[in-house]
């Protein structure tokens, strides 16, 4: 045999015993059906509750193979079939066809290994519960063929209310969605725009507790119109969704003191449209209530406004005393400002606002802002923020970042909290161009400032013009800031230190306000009971 010849040899042989070796030792491919030895994650899976005709999160369940054998599961499929509203995925298997998410055949699971399950559904709730607003739809996924194992699927459907754009039909026969069109620049001509949505018609101007609403685009209230929610009530948006409140036209969002704090069942809510525990309190699932230039009487009272890009926008109207009256309103988790005043007027009574990607209360481009007994604090954790938990200016920019005076003729703030986790938490940014008028009265305020970043004659906290029976740098002691929990103990250093101001003699909670108040929106009590 030539040299090269046996080194081919050589060669085929160790690759023969390589893979005689190894064919010997695997046996893998040898499966055996099995029923009945499963185990589970879980017996049940509790998908969360969704609306009608949205889709869910998608949910897992593990199933494990305890043996010592690979073993083959001849069937796995939903109980209901081809009529279940569930659908599965199983480990990246899509399911014989063609009943593709219902059904699985022989579905191999090696010894002493598991696999994921993944669960969604989508439900149409007329389908299932005739006259009924909320139903428990249930199935099970069964697990083998002749007694198989199972394990429950359940999850609460709510109806709702649906508002959404029209999709509209191009000359070209291409399609659209609806967008909305009205005066911008207040010249008595209306603007076209790309803000998606619709005006609600005149008999979707009254909001209910009867079914939560469901809010897809922008629902506008047009010139003349007011719309009415009635305490109880639940808002949802949807991505890039909100209310728009034009020109001439305005908002009552009008609740009641609740029975219950923790469902607040006569609060009004507004929210994203994901009911899931993980998206309770996600910033940014939704974009804003914008009160427009021109639109006045804008009301709100025990009100929960949370997980928005802005929790209320108000623009204009700086000398309208009733552009916006706000009170007993919560405002948590925005992705950038819980509100957001520009050149307007705001009232201010109990209000809570944490949470918030840039500032819980910014009074920009000037205006009229009075503030009572407000907790405003930022405990924001997902990210660096770059302004304080209040911020006061009189200008805004162009396009060339040139600067725009406009006068802030009053910023007053009695009896307040303002606190954060970053420092300091107020910040003043005024132009010389325009008068810049604030005052602070009772209140306790976190501005600690040891490398004299700050100057001047608005940082002057001896000045009464300014400052007066102003405490800093005190934590109030927040039962738990990181989960909105603001109320303040017997011993915080804001009890008690209150003076008569406002139109209210009770707290956020109800609570009629003790001589003296106490500082924020709660009165201070006994945080261990």
């Amino acid at each position: 045999m030539r040299p090269h010849s046996m080194k081919h040899y050589f060669y085929f042989l160790a690759t023969c015993s390589v893979l005689i070796f190894w064919s010997s030792c695997r046996e893998d491919f040898n499966f055996s059906s099995s029923e009945g030895t499963l185990r589970f994650s879980k017996d049940t899976v509790y998908l969360d509750t969704v609306f009608t005709n949205i889709g869910s999160s998608t949910y897992t369940l593990k199933v494990f193979n305890t043996t010592d054998s690979n073993i083959l599961i001849p069937k796995i499929k939903l109980q209901q079939g081809q009529n279940s509203n569930y659908r599965l995925n199983v480990d990246g298997l899509t399911g014989d066809l063609p009943l593709g998410g219902k059904e699985f055949s022989n579905v191999e699971l090696l010894a002493k290994d598991s696999m994921y399950i993944f669960i969604e559904t989508t439900i149409d709730i007329q389908n299932i519960a005739a006259n009924q607003t909320q139903f428990l739809y249930t199935d099970a996924i069964e697990f083998g063929s002749t007694n198989p194992q199972k394990v429950e699927l359940v999850t609460l459907v709510k109806d709702a209310v649906f508002i959404y754009p029209h999709q509209l039909t191009n000359p070209d026969g291409s399609t659209r969605i609806e967008t909305l069109s009205f005066d911008i620049d207040g010249d008595g001509i209306e603007d076209e725009t790309n803000i998606q949505g619709r005006f609600l018609d005149d008999d979707e101007l009254h909001f209910t507790n009867e079914k939560p609403y469901v809010v897809y685009g922008y629902a506008a209230v047009g010139d003349g119109k007011i719309l009415e929610i009635d305490p109880g009530s639940r808002l949802h948006f949807h991505a890039n969704s909100g209310l728009l409140v034009t020109s001439g036209a305005s908002i009552h969002a009008n609740g009641q003191p609740s029975s219950d704090a923790e469902t607040l069942d006569n609060e009004i809510i507004f929210e994203g449209d994901r009911l899931e525990p993980q998206f309770s309190d996600v910033p940014g699932q939704w974009q804003t209530i914008w009160l427009y230039n021109g639109s006045t009487n804008n009301t709100f009272n025990h009100t929960t406004i949370k997980n928005s890009t802005v929790g209320i926008l108000t623009d204009g109207n700086q000398d309208d005393p009733s552009k916006l009256d706000i009170k007993n309103t919560q405002i948590y988790n925005s992705s950038a400002f819980g509100i957001l005043g520009r050149a307007s007027h705001i009232l201010a009574e109990n209000i809570v606002i944490n949470k918030s990607g840039q500032s819980s209360f910014a009074a920009t481009f000037g205006g009229r802002y009075t503030v009572t007994h407000a907790t405003i604090a930022n405990y924001w954790t997902n990210s660096f923020r770059q302004f304080p938990a209040l911020l006061l200016n009189n200008f805004t920019t162009d396009s060339d970042q040139n600067s725009i005076p406009n006068p802030l003729l009053s910023a007053n703030f009695t009896n307040c909290i303002i606190y954060g986790n970053n420092n300091p938490e107020v910040l003043l940014d005024p132009v010389a161009e325009a008068d810049f008028n604030f005052n602070f009265k009772n209140c306790l305020i976190y501005f600690d400032d040891p490398n004299n970043r700050f100057s001047g004659p608005f940082y002057n906290f001896d000045d009464t013009n300014y400052y007066d029976n102003v405490r800093f740098n005190l934590d109030p002691g927040f039962l738990d800031s990181s989960e909105n929990k603001l109320q303040i103990p017997l011993n915080s250093p804001a009890s008690g230190q209150g003076t008569t101001a406002g139109t209210l003699n009770t707290d956020i909670e109800g609570n009629t306000r003790p001589n003296p108040s106490d500082l924020g929106a709660y009165n201070a009590k006994d945080l261990d009971q």
